[in-house]
């Protein structure tokens, strides 16, 4: 239940309603309080301060009117820029891009700043009563000066809020275009891949280690959709409640269907299907990836931009060399780190109460450059720049063989290349490529 919790919570937080319907609901709070405080006299207070004038009723009518239509207005073109923005860098960078918009802490929250301005103004404008108009009751009256009820401090907080929407406006409008710059972009998703590689992988890997396979009686699926995340602590007091062994047969960002098994009971044949929905539980299916638990999705989404800036359409090498650039510094924290995971060890066996299903070392080498090495052959400056990019990475591991797996991969893409170019274009590259072996062998 935890889990699912989290995952709605993500949800809710890739939306644009959320912090906009926080804020409104927090400004009109905030208008209630203020004009509370004008009611029972601090407005009072105000009028010690030498430079604070006080507003009349029409001119605070006039003001809140202004700040109230021109904060709407302005939300509404926020809105639409950022939809044209969000349209814009899902066409061109590719449609796993919109995630990250969506998420996008900037946009949402200068939205949700001019829509609690306007709030906050038209709320007080209800209370402001003119010159002729006989108050309510005489606590109403905030001094025989001023006739009517002018609410100074909601006045001020207004313009102060005005002030505040001024500075977000302006930080948006260098916002937008800054976050879509594709080397931006990059940059947003190459820095959460690797704080995610540490994050998920914090040891240190201490040498090849064999990954366990699957293996027992299974516990399927019963309905469709991708994991997006697993519990795996809750998995874990299962097994341990149980005194068996899990095994699981998904990851986060796998597709599952009816029949599909999630998880294996291992090595413990007496254990019956009683747990097996509370199993279910623990995975979160949706009809869409995200970048909550899967590292593969932050892989894919560099790969499938390098791809992109290298199709004959848009033939952008450069674009597709930054993204090579921060898959090779995620390959190379991959490389430093022990790539196993598993939680709960048994008091009577070796094993672990819960194994995950996770991959090798040249898994995650071939999702990446693998995944890009038909593309990057075609392109005499983007295979230059792999091979220094592959050297770079197996520079800073100690591990033998992770180095030669980033060597063969090397290898294939020369083959690649061989098949693609031909001429002066062939040898550039066949030049790198000697380098590169020559600075593996030292």
């Amino acid at each position: 239940m935890t889990d699912r919790i989290k995952a709605a919570w993500h949800a809710v937080n890739a939306t644009y309603w959320f912090y906009p319907a926080l804020f409104a609901v927090g400004a009109l709070a905030l208008a209630f309080l203020t004009i509370h405080l004008d009611r029972i006299g601090w407005a009072e207070r105000l009028g010690e301060v030498a430079w604070i004038q006080p507003a009349r009723p029409q001119g605070a009518t006039n003001m809140l009117i202004v700040i109230s239509s021109t904060m709407i207005g302005v939300a509404s073109t926020v809105f639409s820029i950022t939809i044209a923005a969000v349209a814009y860098a899902s066409g061109n960078y590719g449609p796993r891009l919109l995630t990250n918009f969506m998420e996008n802490r900037g946009n949402q929250l200068s939205l949700a700043t001019f829509i609690g301005t306007f709030v906050y103004a038209i709320s007080v404008l209800r209370t402001v009563r003119a010159e002729d108009e006989a108050p309510a009751d005489v606590a109403n009256a905030v001094g025989d000066s001023l006739p009517g009820f002018v609410p100074q401090l909601s006045l001020l907080i207004a313009f102060v809020l005005m002030g505040l929407s001024v500075a977000v406006l302006v930080y948006f409008l260098n916002h937008i275009p800054a976050s879509i710059r594709i080397n931006s972009v990059l940059k947003g998703i190459g820095k959460r891949l690797i704080e995610d590689i540490r994050r998920r992988f914090p040891h240190q890997a201490s040498g090849a280690v064999e990954m366990k396979a699957p293996r027992g009686r299974p516990v399927k699926a019963d309905s469709v959709g991708y994991v997006q995340r697993i519990d795996f602590e809750e998995l874990e007091r299962i097994a341990q409640k149980e005194c068996g062994h899990l095994k699981l047969g998904v990851r986060t960002g796998d597709f599952v269907h009816m029949e599909v098994p999630l998880a294996y009971w291992a090595g413990d044949d007496d254990i019956d299907d009683l747990h097996d929905e509370r199993i279910r539980d623990c995975f979160t299916l949706g009809g869409m990836r995200t970048p909550t638990q899967d590292l593969h999705f932050l892989v894919d989404e560099l790969v499938e931009i390098g791809l992109r800036a290298l199709s004959p359409g848009i033939n952008d090498p450069f674009t597709a060399i930054t993204a090579l650039h921060w898959l090779g510094a995620a390959t190379a924290e991959l490389g430093k780190r022990d790539l196993t995971r598993a939680f709960g060890k048994a008091e009577d066996a070796n094993d672990d109460r819960l194994v995950l299903l996770e991959e090798d070392y040249r898994h995650y080498v071939a999702r990446g450059f693998g995944a890009l090495r038909s593309a990057v052959a075609t392109s005499p400056t983007a295979a230059q720049v792999a091979f220094d990019t592959l050297f770079n990475a197996a520079a800073t591991l100690d591990d033998e063989s992770r180095r030669a797996v980033l060597r063969t991969e090397g290898e294939q893409l020369m083959r690649q290349t061989r098949e693609a170019l031909k001429g002066p274009d062939l040898e550039q590259v066949e030049a790198s490529y000697r380098t590169f072996i020559q600075r593996m062998e030292r």
